[in-house]
């Protein structure tokens, strides 16, 4: 008989690319039985830029692509989740006394998947009330997609900072395993618990079959952003500076694959509507074809001597890039400037503020040496081939699963 496995999540959408796409996919592939538990926003589930899905998966409980989803209301959750804040005597009767524990107890799953620090709440609540009502051991995955609490972040008071890593490092003593997405986080949770086993499975998507290899020769530059594209994320008014200077010094285009979110709109100055293009919110696996015209990937982290998670981060965008065979520019952070340095497969500018003036003189040379875009371009698609595709990651997973079997 399959295992059965429950993903337990307090605030992503439910078809998020890692959560759904790669993971829940991957394991229902490798013949695990898998159910989801998602958040509903004012009854709704929401899509990946946050609109809410209106008129399909009305039902509390549907099967997705032969994934079970069970959903729940986020706004009912929030008080009891957020009793991980008190002491732990509290717990028990009061913060584990939410929906997402109680739904996933339901299940009577063997292994439980968490994916955020309040879903890893509701995990331990899992953990411990199963085997006190059932007398049954489930095994525990922390699946951190990023540092919470951020140790850097200026959002936090120092009190709260406290408060939540002591919570943290309690939890971390129930996690039968813990995922993350970087070296760089890896090293951070190791550096405070040794023992924690702890695997890293990159956010790259599946490797790109139609990819042909990117000629560079022809006088222009294409250069593509993906993903959201509002505040602090996605840098507007960069991309509008950069697009300013570029295309008045030669053939430029700017293309967006996603943009703004629910509630949110992109505007573009009327000078430059035929300079930016933007593609909207596409199909996570027409991603490849949407790339195609594209010859550079573009990323920029503000603020990131304020984050670690910034600092740590290597994005969904950055393998997608690479998977796609663009080298990507960005400005200085920890793991991806290694990354690029190891692997020759982008050009980082030597600033952790890099301003539009900054990116266009190193877009304007690279669009002047297109045998070191081409260089850079084959070295990203290949170290993407050997090490670091979604098939290479699922192999990883698939040994995760494998141990907490034995």
């Amino acid at each position: 008989m399959a295992k059965k496995i429950c993903m337990v999540v307090a605030y992503h959408p439910f078809l998020d690319a890692r959560i759904f796409k790669k993971e829940a996919k991957s394991l229902q592939k490798m013949g695990y039985d898998v159910t989801m538990i998602v958040p509903r926003k004012k009854g709704h589930l929401f899509d990946i830029d946050g609109t809410p899905i209106k008129g399909r998966f009305r039902h509390k409980i549907f099967t997705h692509e032969g994934i079970k989803i069970i959903t729940y209301h986020s706004e009912s959750a929030r008080t009891p989740l957020n009793k991980v804040l008190n002491d732990e005597v509290v717990w028990e009767n009061q913060g584990f006394n939410n929906p997402l524990t109680q739904l996933a107890m339901k299940q009577d799953a063997d292994i439980y998947h968490t994916h955020e620090y309040l879903s890893l709440f509701a995990g331990i609540g899992i953990k411990r009330l199963m085997k006190k009502r059932k007398g049954k051991d489930v095994k525990l995955i922390y699946d951190s997609h990023e540092l919470i609490p951020d140790p850097l972040s200026p959002s936090y008071t120092e009190e709260h900072r406290k408060n939540l890593q002591e919570k943290l490092f309690l939890m971390l003593d129930e996690v039968d395993y813990v995922i993350t997405v970087s070296e760089s986080i890896k090293s951070w949770y190791l550096s405070h618990k040794p023992d924690l086993p702890v695997e890293i499975i990159y956010n790259s998507p599946p490797l790109a079959r139609s990819y042909k290899p990117k000629a560079y020769d022809t006088d222009g530059l294409t250069v593509c952003y993906e993903g959201n594209m509002e505040g602090k994320k996605g840098s507007r008014e960069k991309m509008i500076g950069i697009s300013d200077i570029c295309f008045k010094k030669f053939n430029f285009r700017f293309k967006v694959i996603g943009g703004s979110r629910f509630g949110d709109s992109l505007e573009i100055p009327h000078h430059l509507e035929d300079v930016i293009k933007l593609n909207g919110w596409v199909d996570y696996h027409t991603i490849p074809a949407h790339m195609k015209d594209a010859d550079v990937g573009w990323i920029d982290l503000e603020d990131v001597e304020q984050s670690l998670n910034l600092a740590y981060s290597l994005p969904n965008k950055f393998f997608s890039y690479l998977n796609n065979g663009l080298p990507v520019i960005v400005n200085q952070s920890h793991a991806m400037e290694a990354f690029i340095r190891k692997h020759q497969c982008g050009f980082v500018i030597g600033k952790k503020e890099a301003t539009p003036a900054d990116y266009a003189d190193a877009l304007l040379s690279l669009q002047q040496d297109k045998q070191r875009l081409k260089r850079m371009s084959q070295n990203a698609r290949q170290v993407m081939e050997r090490l670091y595709s979604w098939e290479k990651m699922e192999e990883r997973l698939l040994y995760v699963y494998q141990q907490l079997e034995k």
